[in-house]
């Protein structure tokens, strides 16, 4: 825990149990689905000089609970915490739609009018740039468990990644198989 990343103000911590082994088998207690929508403490992520609490996140094993079906919007928002960095994300068992990019803190109001929504790129795994941000659409139609993460080693194994649980569809096609045979317990 000397070094932490983030996302969402939430450090993932891996639990000894594999979330999916957790789901398929309903084991209690590996998980939870509780994983914020917005940050808790959010500040100027890419000023100079960064507030004393910057660095303070949470450790936790939480999962973001996905309706099947659901239409999906992130904003990967990179920071100037220590030193500026490219974040690229990756996102399993996804393709999603790179709909907008820019540098300095993501702006609601503003941003969203440049949205490229005629043709933007199809992508599973996106570079934030330095102090910059990306926005990503895609339909949760997937159901499962899903990992995003930042691909840098070291940014992963600080905590920079999240996991997704899209629930299952109205009918078998849009449902989760169950687990094979072989699946090894752990």
């Amino acid at each position: 825990m000397r070094f932490a990343a983030s996302v969402n103000n939430i450090s993932l911590v891996h639990p000894d149990i594999d979330f999916l082994s957790a789901y398929y088998y309903k084991i209690p207690g590996v998980f939870e689905m509780d994983f914020p929508r917005i940050p808790k403490r959010e500040f100027n992520y890419t000023a100079d000089k960064l507030p004393e609490y910057f660095l303070s996140t949470s450790f936790g094993t939480k999962v973001l609970v996905l309706e099947y079906d659901a239409s999906v919007e992130l904003i990967l928002q990179g920071t100037n915490v220590l030193a500026s960095d490219n974040h690229p994300f990756h996102l399993h068992g996804y393709s999603f739609y790179v709909v907008g990019w820019g540098f300095g803190n993501f702006d609601p109001k503003k941003d969203p009018k440049n949205y490229n929504l005629i043709d933007p790129p199809e992508e599973t795994t996106v570079g934030v740039p330095n102090n910059g941000w990306v926005a990503i659409r895609f339909k949760a139609d997937n159901p499962g468990m899903w990992l995003l993460h930042c691909h840098i080693e070291r940014h992963a194994t600080w905590g920079m990644s999240m996991v997704f649980l899209v629930k299952d569809g109205p009918n078998p096609q849009t449902q989760m198989l169950p687990p094979p045979k072989d699946l090894p317990t752990c």
